[in-house]
């Protein structure tokens, strides 16, 4: 198999940025009411849309 070599940037751009959301997120739902509540909801809430998306491609 002859694959293409990618960077570490390629490689872990996409998990960094999803913990990156994970953890304003979780700031977010600790110090906050109100619009940070919806904050919280929005960035926890992409990881899950993340995952559920790149499932469906894989299985289909």
């Amino acid at each position: 198999m002859n694959r293409s070599r990618r960077t570490l940037w390629q490689v872990f751009r996409a998990p960094l940025l999803l913990a990156l959301l994970s953890v304003v997120g979780l700031v977010a739902a600790l110090v906050g009411d109100g619009l940070l509540n919806l904050l919280s909801w929005l960035t926890l809430g992409s990881t899950l849309l993340v995952i559920a998306w790149y499932w469906s491609r894989r299985s289909g």
